[in-house]
């Protein structure tokens, strides 16, 4: 050959344990995929967290103290300052009672007033969440639950995400999965009810970016109608550069975009998909977490 070929930059990092997946490319800045300037912030953040006795080694392994580095663009201090402030928090908001605790009792009555649910995955193997704004009556939401309530339901999901999804949707693919796939249904919605939730929807999406950072993949937005600008102006300046790239905006003509991301026999029958869970997707629970055998 007259040419050479470029050689594959070889990352500071081994690959991640547990990866079966022949095919698995780490994508920049995880295990396996980390330059030396990035793997000496990982070493460098995880001794300081040890020095300073804040380190947790069940919740603080390499890939999630690369999430925080991550969304901290490999600033170690701003890095280390973010997961002391969630430390802190978690201590405040009493997270892990919540996990082993927290029984929404109310669920089945929630979900016919505002449906938000894990569903399946998409084709990348991550969870699919859907959340069904449009769908909202603000009045019997907060007649069998309270805005307290719904924030620690949140969290709980998210502890349950990390805990038990992410893990069962690894082992099912052959390799580590961090992020989730959201389909947020607009359907219906109006600006007055927005306006009456938006400090729980606010609070929501400061949990989700300060407190369980990076683990956003791909995030629909459907049947937005032409009021939703007036939404995302209020929406946008909460979330970094990111986060908004990663959000999809469609109006009614979304069907073929989520089919592209997500298998049509996970997808639930009113999306455009082929998914009919017996008692509705939306109570289901299916999932690589929970395999049918265990239902």
């Amino acid at each position: 050959m007259s040419a050479q070929q470029p050689l594959q930059q070889v990352s500071a990092s081994p690959m991640p344990e547990g990866v079966t997946d022949p095919n698995y490319k780490p994508p920049p800045g995880r295990l396996g995929n980390l330059t030396i300037a990035q793997q000496h912030a990982l070493d460098e953040l995880r001794k300081k967290l040890q020095e300073e006795g804040i380190f947790v080694p069940e919740r603080m392994d390499d890939a999630t103290l690369l999430r925080f580095l991550r969304a901290r663009k490999f600033d170690v201090e701003k890095a280390k300052a973010m997961i002391i402030a969630c430390e802190q928090w978690r201590k405040e908001f009493k997270v892990d009672e919540l996990y082993n605790n927290f029984d929404f009792k109310e669920k089945a009555l929630v979900d016919k007033y505002y449906p938000q649910y894990y569903h399946k995955t998409d084709k990348e193997g991550r969870p699919l969440y859907v959340e069904r704004l449009g769908l909202l009556d603000i009045k019997a939401l907060y007649s069998i639950t309270t805005p307290e309530r719904q924030l620690q339901r949140l969290v709980y999901e998210y502890e349950k995400f990390l805990r038990e999804r992410l893990p069962a949707c690894s082992r099912a693919v052959g390799h580590p999965v961090e992020t989730s796939c959201t389909i947020l249904d607009l359907q219906g919605v109006s600006l007055s009810n927005f306006y009456r939730v938006k400090d729980y929807v606010m609070s929501a999406a400061s949990i989700g970016q300060d407190r369980y950072p990076e683990t956003m993949g791909k995030f629909f937005i459907i049947n937005a109608p032409w009021a939703f600008s007036t939404v995302w102006t209020f929406i946008k300046p909460w979330l970094d550069e990111a986060t908004v790239a990663k959000i999809d905006i469609l109006g009614s003509g979304y069907k073929d975009k989520l089919l592209a991301q997500i298998p049509a026999e996970n997808l639930p029958k009113e999306f455009g998909g082929l998914c009919e869970c017996p008692g509705g997707c939306s109570l289901s629970d299916a999932g690589p977490w929970n395999p049918p055998q265990a239902q």
